[in-house]
C-alpha cells in the first residue's frame, strides 16, 4: 500500500507552484469610491466601493459587528432596472456584544464572561454599483468562520469551535446553521448531523445536494461529506438530518496528507461517522504531531482509517468538482510538518480522486491561504491569512489568483493603514493602526462574474470590486495562452 502511494507521488509533475505575473499588469494604490482612501492595491482598470465597516450603524441602530469573515451571494433579482444582490456575511467572534438578529442560538452569559456568544451573520444588499443596507440575521453563535451558499438560496454558517457552555447555562457549539434570505425565517437550529467540530466551510453539489465539509484543527482535520435525508434542496431540508462520512485513501490506512507535492493523486473512499455529535476527546495514541483536543467525528474517522489534513479551510464547488484548501500544508522553515504555507486540492466525485493542484513552498507564492472561490469564468481566487508578505509592492496580505498551471498571481493587496484624522474624515468608528497584516476573507462573485465581493477581517471592511466599463473580473481560463509570461 505504501509502495502504491509512493508510485502516485512519483508520477507527479516535476515542478512546483510559482508566483507569476498576473494577466492585468502591476498593482497600484486604488482609492475607495466611498471614502476616497487608498485601502487596497489593484491592477489598472479596476475600481471598488466599501461598505459596512465595523462600527457603522445598521438600520436597527446597532453597530456593525467586527471580524468580517466568510461570505456568499445567495440571491440575485431584478430591481429598479438593475440587478439586486443579497449576500450573507459571517462574523468570527467569541464573546462580545450580541448580534441582535431575529434568530439567536445561545443568549446565556456563562460564568467568567461579560458577554454571551457574539458571533453570527449579517445580510447585505447591493444594487448596480452601490450598497443598500446591512442587517443582522443570526446571533448567539461562536467563531462563525466560513460556510457556503446553498443551491436553494440560503447560507450555511459554520462555527469553528468545540466550546461547550452547557455546564454554565449555555449550549454546546461547533455546528452548522442555515441562514435564510428572509432572516425572520432563520431557525437558529443547529444541523447536528453535519457534525460537531471546528467547522470551516461547506460546498454543495447542486444536482445531488450532497455537501462536502472541511475541518480546521491542526494536524487532526479530515475531509467530510454529508448525505442529506431530504435531497429536495429547499430551505430547512438539511435540518431534517442525514449521514456524515469521512474521506480515506482507498487501500491506505490513515493516510498522512500534511506535506503534499504538486500533482499528488489519491483514490478516495468513504467511512461512516456513527455519532456526528460525539464530544471531543484526547488525540489517540499513534496520532503524531497533534495536540489533545480532537473532535468526536475525527476520532471516529481516524479509528476507521480516514486520511488527515493539517488544517482544512475554504471549499467550493465548480463545474462538477470540489476545490478545498489546506491552509498549513507543507513544512515550515524550522522543519515542522503540517505547518507550511498551504495547498489546494481538487476532489472529483465522479472519479473519486483527490489531486494536489497547487502547493505553496514559500510565502511569496502564497502565505496560509484560507477562503477560496471559483469565478463563473473558471478562475480560482484565494484569500491569504498569513503574515504580511513583503514583495515588490511592500508588506501586506494578498488576494491571489491561480493560473491553469497551478501558479499564483496577485490580484489585490491589503493597504489598510489609517491615521485618526483619516478615520474621522471618513466618518468611521475604528481604531487607527496598520492593518496590512490582517486577513482577506469571504471572496465571492455575482452570477455573471462581473462583481467580486471580499472582506478584510480587521478592522472589518467589505469591498465590491469591478472592472471599469464592465466585463468579468477574472481572466478567461486560457489566459496563460493569451497572456504570454516571462518565467524566471
Amino acid at each position: 500500500m505504501l509502495a502504491a502511494a509512493a508510485a502516485r507521488r512519483a508520477l507527479a509533475a516535476p515542478r512546483t507552484s510559482s508566483s507569476i505575473p498576473g494577466p492585468y499588469g502591476p498593482l497600484r494604490p486604488a482609492r475607495d469610491l466611498e471614502t476616497g482612501l487608498p485601502l487596497i492595491l489593484l491592477p489598472e482598470g479596476f475600481e471598488y466601493r466599501t461598505f459596512s465597516w465595523s462600527g457603522d450603524t445598521m438600520p436597527d441602530g446597532e453597530p456593525t459587528p467586527d471580524a468580517h469573515d466568510g461570505m456568499g451571494v445567495i440571491h440575485a433579482t431584478a430591481a429598479h432596472g438593475e440587478t439586486e444582490l443579497t449576500l450573507v456575511r459571517n462574523h468570527e467572534r467569541a464573546f462580545a456584544r450580541s448580534i441582535l438578529a431575529p434568530a439567536r442560538y445561545d443568549t446565556a452569559v456563562p460564568g467568567g464572561q461579560r458577554f454571551a456568544p457574539g458571533g453570527g451573520t449579517t445580510t447585505l444588499r447591493f444594487r448596480g454599483r452601490r450598497w443598500i443596507d446591512a442587517r443582522p440575521s443570526l446571533g448567539g453563535t461562536i467563531f462563525n468562520c466560513a460556510g457556503g451558499v446553498t443551491p436553494w438560496g440560503s447560507w450555511l454558517s459554520c462555527e469553528e469551535t468545540l466550546v461547550d457552555l452547557s455546564a454554565s447555562g449555555g449550549r454546546r457549539h461547533g455546528y452548522v446553521f442555515e441562514v435564510r434570505r428572509d432572516a425572520r425565517r432563520t431557525s437558529a437550529r443547529p444541523i447536528v448531523d453535519m457534525g460537531r467540530m471546528m467547522h470551516e466551510a461547506v460546498a454543495i453539489d447542486p444536482a445531488t445536494k450532497v455537501a462536502w465539509l472541511t475541518e480546521d484543527n491542526p494536524r487532526r482535520s479530515c475531509f467530510y461529506r454529508f448525505l442529506p435525508k431530504d435531497p429536495g434542496g429547499t430551505p430547512g431540508s438539511y435540518e431534517a438530518g442525514g449521514r456524515l462520512q469521512a474521506a480515506k485513501v482507498a487501500g491506505l490506512e490513515r493516510a498522512d496528507l500534511l506535506t503534499p507535492a504538486l500533482g499528488d493523486l489519491y483514490p478516495i473512499a468513504w467511512v461512516d461517522i456513527g455519532n456526528p455529535d460525539a464530544p471531543p476527546g484526547s488525540a489517540p495514541a499513534g496520532l503524531p504531531d497533534a495536540p489533545n483536543e480532537t473532535s468526536g467525528p475525527f476520532l471516529q474517522a481516524w479509528a476507521k482509517g480516514a486520511l488527515r489534513l493539517s488544517r482544512g479551510e475554504g471549499i467550493c464547488w465548480h463545474d462538477g468538482k470540489v476545490f478545498l484548501v489546506d491552509t498549513a500544508a507543507g513544512t515550515s522553515a524550522d522543519g515542522r510538518r503540517g505547518s507550511g504555507d498551504g495547498a489546494v486540492w481538487e476532489y472529483d466525485p465522479r472519479e473519486e480522486t483527490l489531486r494536489a493542484i497547487f502547493v505553496a513552498e514559500s510565502p511569496l507564492v502564497a502565505d496560509n491561504i484560507d477562503n477560496i472561490t471559483v469565478s463563473p469564468q473558471g478562475t480560482i481566487f484565494l484569500c491569504e491569512d498569513g503574515d504580511p508578505v513583503t514583495d515588490e509592492y511592500g508588506p501586506g496580505t494578498r488576494l491571489l489568483g491561480l493560473s491553469p498551471r497551478g501558479d499564483s498571481w496577485i490580484f489585490a493587496k491589503n493597504n489598510v493603514a489609517l491615521s485618526q484624522p483619516e478615520i474621522a474624515a471618513a466618518g468611521k468608528r475604528i481604531l487607527p493602526g496598520d492593518y496590512r497584516g490582517e486577513e482577506w476573507a469571504g471572496v465571492c462573485f455575482d452570477p455573471a462574474g462581473e462583481l467580486m465581493f471580499v472582506n478584510i477581517q480587521r478592522p472589518g471592511i467589505t469591498f465590491a470590486i469591478w472592472k471599469k466599463g464592465g466585463g468579468p473580473v477574472g481572466p478567461p481560463p486560457q489566459w496563460e495562452r493569451d497572456f504570454p509570461l516571462n518565467r524566471s
